[in-house]
């Protein structure tokens, strides 16, 4: 469904968040050991959620990763997404057809098509600050 790097960045950004709304930054090297994410294939994720403001990123012997409450509360799923991967997961054709449309359809279209519905509205109204509370409070993990 997602990319590897979008999967990577979606736990990255979660991760970053639980650790700011407790006052915290963090390294790379932090980001991916909570993760499970190789340190290298990290910071490249991050470089591209720094750049679309998603995370920011001090340098320095006191630097790392965080967010700002506010941005936490702001930022949803689709936001992350689109910065990885763009929207080609609402688009592009479910069996990779390199032309797909109501006029002419592949065999999933129609199911398909129901179903980005949902789940782009799932991604639109999911915030950082939801699933963060949740890995906070222990409900969920991020790495098993």
């Amino acid at each position: 469904m997602f990319s590897k790097a979008c999967e990577h960045g979606i736990k990255a950004v979660i991760y970053i968040a639980t650790r700011s709304l407790e006052g915290k930054r963090v390294k790379i090297d932090d980001v991916a050991e909570n993760t499970g994410t190789p340190e290298a294939y990290t910071g490249k994720v991050l470089g591209l959620l720094t750049r679309h403001n998603i995370v920011q990123s001090l340098t320095g012997p006191s630097g790392g990763f965080e967010m700002d409450v506010n941005k936490i509360k702001q930022v949803k799923v689709i936001d992350i997404v689109r910065a990885i991967d763009g929207d080609a997961v609402y688009s592009d054709c479910a069996l990779g057809l390199s032309s797909c449309d109501d006029d002419d359809p592949c065999p999933m279209h129609d199911k398909f098509s129901g179903w980005r519905g949902g789940f782009k509205k799932m991604l639109e109204t999911t915030t950082v600050a939801a699933l963060a509370t949740k890995l906070q409070s222990g409900q969920t993990t991020l790495i098993r």
